[in-house]
């Protein structure tokens, strides 16, 4: 999942990375651009959490506004 979506934003020009904390994985830059503010976590914007079931969106709307924000 993970890159899939990077992938498919890196298509329309937009590169993201992330980074992970068990079991948070965290929206880390946009285009370079650092990401600032929390969500769901103390410590960064999370994007995903990792479950047996692999990973799961926090919530897409709130990722793709800060994506939007960031950008």
């Amino acid at each position: 999942m993970l890159q899939s979506l990077h992938n498919k934003l890196a298509r329309i020009g937009v590169d993201v990375t992330f980074i992970g904390n068990y079991p948070w994985v965290y929206l880390d830059t946009v285009n370079g651009k650092q990401v600032t503010g929390t969500f769901q976590a103390n410590h960064g914007f999370t994007a995903f959490f990792l479950t047996k079931k692999g990973y799961e969106f926090t919530n897409v709307r709130e990722v793709f506004k800060k994506i939007r924000e960031t950008l």
